[in-house]
């Protein structure tokens, strides 16, 4: 459990020497810049040196132009690539009014492809139907409505037999409309639209010229092929302009990447008269080489220094920093928070206690494998950052599944294996068997009471390292949380497996009601530990009422806390009773139904079951034992970064 140590660079220089600073901690790719003016006293004669990055409006408005042209940019080599801000702000307005205009003139023949297409579609319905739409149009007094009618407004229709004005002609249809045509009289136009209007019909603006649908559709035809050929030509213009382009603006635009990252260091930089300030966080490790790097840079004096323990003003960066084993569950420590610098991490422990509540809660030899398996493919592929996640907790299940004898929901196929290994007539552990399943329950609470333990001295360890004394001896999960509830967890389990009387007055006095009076008098306590004078409550009779409730509220997040980890083996018996569901509806089917439904059933349980268990084991690793003892208020050690080409 550690995090990556790291210290703090203050660098004080003259005005003319502030990009070549800011160049090294850049391209150091390590340099997490932090707000200058914390970290001295007198700071009224300092002022920012940029609030805003000039750098961001061209770098956005190429990236923009670019992307609507529908090419792509990279970062390139531009070693020797020299450019004034000028020249590369007259660079991106000169390619954003040459592709803006190319891209425009590509887009109207965009639009008037989209319009002949959309005409295209309103006549094809129309197409067998004998009407000269451009004699229609002539017509003085009769009005006609192309469109489509849904079919149970079609078959509606019989109804309005007794106006003879109600006429539909259609012409196709399909399983929901029909397409045609009404006629209507103009004296009793407005009334025949009323009418189709309640049936939901649904006009169609079919131009009433040129002749036939069959004449109009072959029009249109010519109008997009004519149409197709000028978008042919538009791409073909903007292509050679871009080949012409590309480099030089791939150029560009990795200077202007570059320095974009420059301005962000900038915005932390503070000045006074024609000095600078800037003030960042660095890994201890790298401190050789970036003093290196600020040696060789003029008209600065700068520090490397290691932050004091005791100094809560400055909060050092966090980055977590694991072995092979635990590394990948940093992303669930990151999900709840980091640790402060003055906290342990807790990612080991995540690893342990997730692993192991994961492989006994779906104990399975071959839903192990699967699960490994997946885990393997989504990382290697996917870069899923889970994949890993996964690999262990699969690994974990097989390991459990051995013991618990179990292969796909097969409970007897590992017997040859106990027998020719361990000398046994059958696996261990039977899972449904009425004795084991008590086994099973007391065996999870057995492990949660553990746990809890654990987080409790990680707890008194943590408080200890923050010089938080009063967390460390008197909260309820410092020592006087540890005591009374070892205490009284331990003292249950020996009076109720073997009967031995733990609980005599003195036991009961000295480590279960005296650690109580200290979780209640923790505040006054506390201060009295660090000779406050003012350790005493404003009201004493307000405090002792208030407290009544609090530690009645402690005592029953002991009581829950506990039971939770009961669906540990609630977890196990669900698994075992989900296999079994199983093969019993598979035992219904007929041969040939019933593999395909053990094979169905089994990705079934491996799917829902290994989302729940994970769920539910990070659950327990958050609010059962990460509240005990992580605050998770670290800030993450982001360094400013260059981008890779």
């Amino acid at each position: 459990m550690a995090v990556l140590s790291v210290k703090v660079a203050s660098i004080i220089g003259v005005a003319s020497a502030l990009d070549d600073v800011v160049k090294v901690c850049g391209k150091s790719r390590i340099f997490h810049p932090d707000d200058a003016l914390s970290f001295y006293s007198k700071t009224k004669s300092f002022a920012p040196f940029s609030e805003k990055n000039e750098f961001y409006e061209p770098l956005k408005k190429l990236k923009d132009i670019v992307l609507a042209a529908g090419k792509t940019l990279e970062l390139v080599e531009i070693e020797g690539f020299e450019a004034s801000y000028k020249e590369i702000n007259e660079y991106v307005d000169y390619m954003s009014q040459k592709l803006k205009k190319l891209i425009d003139a590509r887009q109207s023949v965009i639009l008037k492809l989209n319009e002949y297409n959309k005409a295209l579609e309103q006549i094809k319905p129309f197409i067998g139907l004998n009407i000269n739409l451009e004699e229609i149009s002539k017509c003085k007094y009769i009005k006609a409505r192309f469109g489509r009618l849904p079919r149970e407004s079609y078959e509606k229709l019989s109804s309005q037999k007794e106006n003879p004005y109600v006429l539909f002609f259609p012409c196709t249809s399909n399983k929901e409309y029909f397409w045609g045509v009404y006629f209507a009289p103009v004296e009793y136009c407005e009334e025949i639209d009323r009418i189709f209007a309640g049936l939901y019909f649904e006009r169609m603006r079919v131009s009433e010229k040129d002749g036939t649908p069959e004449s109009k559709l072959a029009q249109i035809k010519k109008y997009i092929n004519i149409e197709r050929e000028e978008l042919r030509k538009a791409n073909e213009k903007l292509n050679a302009f871009w080949d012409i382009q590309k480099d030089q603006c791939k150029r560009v635009y990795t200077r202007l990447e570059e320095l974009e990252t420059y301005g962000e260091i900038k915005k932390h930089v503070s000045k006074y008269h024609n000095n600078f300030i800037l003030v960042g966080w660095i890994p201890e490790e790298d401190e050789m080489d970036f003093a290196q790097a600020l040696d060789a840079t003029g008209g600065i004096e700068y520090s490397i220094d290691k932050i004091d323990d005791g100094d809560k003003k400055h909060k050092p960066p966090i980055k977590l920093r694991n072995n092979w084993f635990a590394r990948p569950f940093e992303t669930f420590v990151s999900m709840y928070g980091l640790p402060d610098y003055r906290e342990i991490d807790p990612t080991l422990f995540v690893a342990i206690t997730y692993t192991l509540m994961y492989g006994a809660m779906f104990g399975d030899l071959g839903h192990g494998v699967i699960l490994s398996l997946v885990g393997a493919i989504l990382w290697k592929f996917k870069s899923f950052s889970l994949g890993k996640i996964m690999v262990r907790c699969g690994i974990s299940s097989s390991i459990f599944g051995i013991f618990y004898g179990s292969v796909f929901g097969y409970e007897n196929l590992l017997n040859p294996l106990y027998q020719k290994f361990f000398g046994l007539h059958e696996k261990p552990i039977e899972i449904m068997d009425h004795e084991m399943i008590i086994k099973v329950i007391a065996a999870a609470v057995g492990l949660g009471v553990g746990l809890i333990i654990v987080a409790m001295v990680l707890k008194i360890y943590s408080s200890i390292k923050r010089n938080d004394m009063e967390s460390a001896l008197f909260s309820q999960n410092g020592l006087a949380g540890l005591i009374f509830y070892s205490s009284l967890t331990y003292g249950v389990i020996f009076q109720m497996l073997f009967g031995i009387k733990i609980f005599t007055p003195l036991y009961i006095i000295c480590l279960i009601i005296l650690p109580i009076v200290f979780i209640f008098f923790k505040e006054p306590l506390g201060k009295l530990m660090i000779r406050d004078p003012n350790w005493k409550p404003e009201s004493m009779g307000e405090y002792i009422l208030q407290n009544i409730f609090e530690i009645f509220v402690v005592l029953l997040e002991y009581v829950t806390n506990t039971i939770s980890f009961l669906r540990v083996g609630a977890y196990v018996l669900v698994h075992a009773g989900l296999m079994m569901a199983v093969f019993i509806i598979a035992d219904m089917l007929p041969p040939g139904a019933n593999i395909i439904m053990i094979i169905f059933g089994n990705l079934f349980v491996i799917a829902l079951e290994g989302l729940l268990v994970g769920i539910q084991v990070l659950r327990l690793e958050f609010y059962e034992m990460f509240s005990r003892f992580f605050d998770g208020e670290g800030n993450a050690f982001e360094p400013v970064r260059l981008p890779v080409k």
